[in-house]
């Protein structure tokens, strides 16, 4: 059906002036039954009401509509913003202006729902940064009280509390790192240097790296049968070794005794390999899958804490994956297991 609400100011003042022209038109051929002179009239009539309207629109109702426009892009226009409201803006109808002021306030509804959502992360990233500086910071205040208040002289408890002051501030250093690496790959510092390797050859590396952890805790690291076909990918090796040692020390952390950690690789399409590691650990719930890759996020946080760690292993993989442009992602059932997978760009010539 035709809508009055869908007219350009144009259309709207000849409707007008239309519903104005005519009826007097027919007015004065009935008083004065002469057709030119109810045509010159029907003219006349139509031409002025057409442009005293246009004209009250223009610079009346749309002027109030261009200093919205304006206010809503907040900036000084441009020449071509200046052309739009010059020329364009006036054609559109009031619905379609209706619309465009409609769509900008969902996006500021949705930028407002992303700045609380930001806040409310970063409120909380800031009590974890601050709980997991506070535990080795008092731990090392503590061992050196005691130790200024006579327990240096006993050699049996100095060197204990020396050792224990050493391990905290390896852990304070250690988190600093990871923080600092962080920031890095957030901010685009962190360059990467791309290279062709084979990934098997990499993830054996890694494996011969945690070998000594994985045979404390009686866990097998294999190479999933079938997947052992050499697959190169183009990717930093030394991220994507950081990549590996973040996932599988979390998994010998977390898994069970006797139990198996297994990587394997596939061809998806001719630009991507995909990578997993998997383990029949714990697993991890579902009301947790989707905030693992957060900073300082645990699952366990006594358990966590007491395992050790800086809480920032998975989020790191996660921004490596993302500098390379791809995806990480997660799949875990409790008392199943997990698996860690993501893409990497395939061999480039």
């Amino acid at each position: 059906m035709f809508s009055a609400k869908n007219f350009s100011p144009q259309q709207l003042s000849a409707l007008t002036g239309s519903l104005i022209a005519v009826p007097i038109s027919v007015v004065i051929f009935y008083f004065h039954p002469v057709w030119w002179i109810a045509l010159l009239s029907l003219l006349v009539i139509f031409s002025g009401s057409f442009g005293l309207i246009l004209f009250m629109m223009q610079h009346f109702i749309y002027r109030k509509i261009k200093l919205i426009y304006k206010l809503i892009y907040q900036t000084k226009a441009s020449k071509r913003e200046e052309f739009y409201y010059k020329n364009i803006l006036p054609q559109k109808s009031i619905d379609e202006v209706r619309e465009d002021v409609e769509i900008w306030a969902d996006q500021r509804k949705a930028e407002i729902e992303l700045l609380k959502k930001n806040e409310a992360f970063r409120k909380e990233f800031l009590q974890n940064l601050s709980h997991e500086l506070k535990t080795p910071i008092f731990a090392i205040q503590g061992y050196i009280d005691t130790l200024l208040n006579g327990a240096l002289e006993n050699p049996e408890v100095n060197k204990k509390f020396l050792s224990s002051t050493s391990r905290n501030i390896d852990r304070l250093v250690n988190l600093l790192d990871d923080l600092d690496e962080i920031s890095k790959l957030e901010s685009g510092e962190q360059l990467l240097y791309k290279e062709n390797f084979i990934i098997q050859d990499l993830i054996k590396e890694v494996f011969e790296t945690l070998s000594i952890k994985a045979d404390e805790n009686l866990i097998h690291l294999v190479i999933k049968k079938g997947c052992e076909l050499p697959l190169t990918v183009f990717a930093d090796k030394e991220k994507m070794r950081q990549v590996f040692i973040n996932l599988i020390d979390n998994a010998i952390k977390y898994g069970k005794r006797n139990g198996q950690i297994e990587a394997s690789a596939y061809k998806i399409d001719g630009k991507r390999i995909l990578i997993e590691i998997s383990d029949d650990g714990a697993g991890i719930s579902e009301e947790h899958l989707g905030r693992i890759f957060e900073r300082f996020y645990r699952t366990d946080h006594a358990r966590s804490r007491k395992i050790g760690g800086s809480g920032l292993g998975l989020s790191i993989c996660k921004h490596i994956i993302e500098a390379h442009e791809q995806a990480i992602h997660v799949r875990s059932s409790l008392d199943v297991g997990s698996t860690f997978g993501f893409t990497l760009e395939s061999k480039k010539d």
